[in-house]
């Protein structure tokens, strides 16, 4: 329990930091009926739960046993997790003006249920839709990222499970230059020239195993440095709770997204 308290103070200090410098106290309430936990106390709650890859907020609510309902509790953490939003777009802000010349562009499967519960979904049912990944069929989103040689993460985007890699790409990385090195997904000769910025940016995607391309050596290096892309989604999948089933809400899931970001962001 005291390594709990003592990650949690640690996590509070560094939520607090970001609301005096965001200036997020426009949020607190100064009129009618005071929140049960405070703004840095709720933020920190999320982003302690993702930290420890905590399956449940029930489970949380039993750690801390705060002063009030573990409804009340639930309901502020889903709410006030636009908070979390606005230090996460800060840190990507900060990321993307450090960042490397040599990015990584590529998706990742998220689903929102089990396949076999797929039909009966209804939670998320207007922003879902069915995709494929390399393990089969799968009932969810598809989270976008580009991160770069540093594992930095500079942006994200969240889509349905159905939509084609390829289609983010210019919107993704507005406003970014340099190298962007891609998988095959995003072969196509339209894009390339649409993205391409004459000394500026250029996007590098890897051939088919069926076309004649020739890699260069310089390429084929950039290549291999895409699986620091890969350990970005394994992170957030394995120790930061960003995959789940379990909200009852959009707004649950949505709040889950973001604070397991976010935890991944400021660990």
């Amino acid at each position: 329990m005291k390594t709990a308290i003592k990650l949690y103070s640690r996590i509070r200090k560094m939520v607090s930091f970001f609301v005096k410098r965001l200036k997020l106290d426009r949020f607190r309430k100064v009129k009618g009926r005071k929140l049960a936990l405070s703004l840095e106390g709720i933020v920190s709650l999320g982003l302690f739960k993702q930290r420890n890859n905590i399956a449940t907020k029930k489970a949380l609510y039993e750690i801390f046993e705060p002063k009030c309902s573990y409804k009340t509790m639930v309901v502020t953490m889903n709410r006030f997790c636009v908070l979390g939003l606005l230090i996460l777009i800060n840190l990507l802000k900060n990321n993307r003006d450090n960042q490397h010349i040599i990015k990584h562009i590529d998706s990742t499967d998220i689903p929102v249920c089990l396949f076999k519960n797929a039909n009966a979904h209804k939670t998320m049912r207007g922003l879902s839709s069915f995709g494929r990944n390399s393990k089969g069929t799968f009932f969810g989103l598809k989270m976008h990222i580009i991160s770069d040689l540093k594992r930095q993460i500079l942006a994200i985007k969240f889509t349905p499970a159905n939509t084609d890699d390829r289609a983010v790409v210019i919107g993704l990385a507005k406003d970014m230059e340099g190298i962007f090195v891609a998988d095959a997904g995003y072969i196509s000769e339209k894009l390339g020239k649409q993205f391409y910025r004459r000394f500026k940016r250029i996007l590098v995607a890897k051939p088919r195993a069926n076309m004649k391309k020739i890699m260069t050596k310089f390429e084929e290096n950039l290549y291999r440095t895409r699986m620091l892309i890969e350990i970005n989604f394994r992170n957030l999948k394995m120790f930061y709770g960003l995959v789940t089933s379990l909200p009852r809400s959009i707004d649950g899931y949505l709040a889950n997204y973001i604070y397991s970001l976010l935890a991944y962001q400021i660990a």
